[in-house]
């Protein structure tokens, strides 16, 4: 058989492609369609670059891949019109990085499924981009909060032989502080919105191995056992020990800020990014301690003869090295001698050497997880706000549904994204052509559009 595709000739065997018969190129039905008599040929006005890769399917019986320069809007385009079916779908998304659509798993109740949606996704909804605001806002001013509390007007300051200190116990006088009201209507908010997630959530024993969730249950813990701690206070004087545990405990409450992480995916593609990176990290890590242990012994033995000598050990001079490495320069500690500010220069040049040389691998990744984020976010939220029939009647968003119905529940979404990377020049090489023989429904059969001229 013979295609012509935009002018690319491409030939193949009539049974490699009966291999796939529900697709387009395997079904005689709807290929007819295409079939150019005059010139003996089937023409599709279509992405060549793509096609190359359509056609492979075929040969490797089942195996795709976007080609390198296409974008992946246009491919997942031309994968809808050749209708290779929902495994090839999910196949190129996998291989993206994205998360296809069954794999979003939704709790079977209705009422929990809704409540889940309005929670986990702002998008879904106009109250729950609304609730995501007003849980941003509450978050910030707990964080406020907590940080405004320690100032020097707001602190009781305790008098003892090496002056005033501030003192951080559980008192009953604490719930006359304007703090602890505002403290408790923000715990209270945390504590619903911890009860809601978990209630709604499709898989509990998933819900407490989200990291997420952990930072959401921390950042609440400690103000009940304080709360505790208070109402069970005693007339003696508390221990050193049992200060320190207080401490901790309003120390653990700074865990709230991470909270911002659920409602930001730029802090979230950070910490892939930081995971992702762990060989280049370890490797700066152990060659900055190689440098430090070097340079922080060097200086030692050069500044013996100075006077004043501040490097009087050479665990001390460790933070002496540490700081010059990484370019901060306290001033605390410097050496005085000729030689001494030789080695100083050298900690200094490697210090930069050191730190500037896994920045490029680190942003890459960056950027690849950033790109990925984007392109799954939108293929996600879109789910959400043009699939609601699906939401309504299944615990996932593709469940019982035809594979080439749901792929073509994209069509809108994709030709969006095709128009946007077209205006911004994006992986597009020569294809220029506008008139494409998508394939739209017409009373219940899929009929090739007809264009004008």
């Amino acid at each position: 058989m013979v295609f012509n595709v935009s002018g690319l000739i491409f030939e193949t065997y009539v049974t490699t492609l009966e291999r796939f018969p529900n697709t387009l190129l395997g079904n005689p039905n709807l290929l007819s369609r295409y079939y150019d008599e005059k010139h003996g040929y089937y023409f599709f006005d279509r992405h060549r670059e793509s096609f190359e890769s359509i056609l492979y399917y075929y040969q490797s019986n089942g195996f795709i891949q976007r080609p390198f320069g296409v974008s992946l809007a246009v491919f997942l385009d031309e994968v809808r019109f050749f209708r290779l079916g929902d495994a090839a779908f999910r196949a190129v998304l996998k291989d993206e990085g994205l998360t296809a659509l069954d794999d979003i798993k939704l709790p079977k109740n209705k009422v929990r499924r809704k409540m889940w949606l309005f929670l986990e996704y702002p998008l879904s909804s106009c109250y729950a981009k609304w609730f995501s605001f007003t849980s941003i806002a509450i978050i910030l001013l707990s964080v406020a909060s907590f940080c405004l509390e320690t100032l020097p007007a707001f602190i009781t300051y305790q008098v003892d032989m090496s002056g005033p200190i501030p003192v951080f116990t559980p008192s009953k006088f604490y719930f006359k502080d304007e703090f602890f009201y505002l403290e408790l209507v923000c715990m209270l908010w945390f504590t619903l919105e911890i009860f809601l997630r978990l209630f709604s959530c499709p898989n509990r024993l998933a819900f407490f191995k989200s990291a997420l969730n952990i930072f959401d249950i921390i950042s609440v813990v400690p103000f009940y056992i304080q709360l505790i701690m208070m109402l069970c206070e005693s007339p003696f004087t508390p221990s050193t020990m049992y200060m320190r545990f207080f401490r901790f405990l309003r120390l653990l409450r700074v865990v709230r800020i991470l909270k911002l992480s659920r409602h930001s995916k730029g802090l979230q593609v950070l910490a892939k990014t930081i995971m992702t990176s762990g060989r280049e990290l370890t490797l700066l890590l152990f060659f900055l301690f190689v440098c430090v242990v070097l340079f922080a012994t060097m200086v030692y033995y050069m500044e013996l003869d100075s006077k004043p000598n501040t490097f009087t050990s050479i665990p001390d001079s460790f933070w002496w090295a540490v700081v010059t490495m990484t370019t901060v320069g306290y001033g605390d500690m410097y050496p005085q001698s000729v030689m001494g500010k030789a080695v100083g220069c050298l900690c200094a040049i490697a210090g930069v050497l050191a730190v500037a040389l896994p920045v490029p691998v680190i942003v890459s990744n960056f950027n690849y997880f950033y790109t990925k984020e984007r392109e799954n976010e939108e293929l996600i939220q879109y789910s959400i706000l043009n699939n609601q029939n699906l939401l309504e009647n299944n615990s996932s968003l593709e469940a019982n549904i035809d594979p080439f119905e749901r792929i073509s529940k994209f069509d809108d979404k994709l030709s969006s994204m095709v128009e946007r990377d077209t205006l911004y020049g994006k992986g597009f090489g020569n294809w220029k052509s506008r008139n494409h023989d998508h394939l739209y429904l017409n009373e219940g059969h899929f009929v090739p559009r007809k264009h004008n001229g």
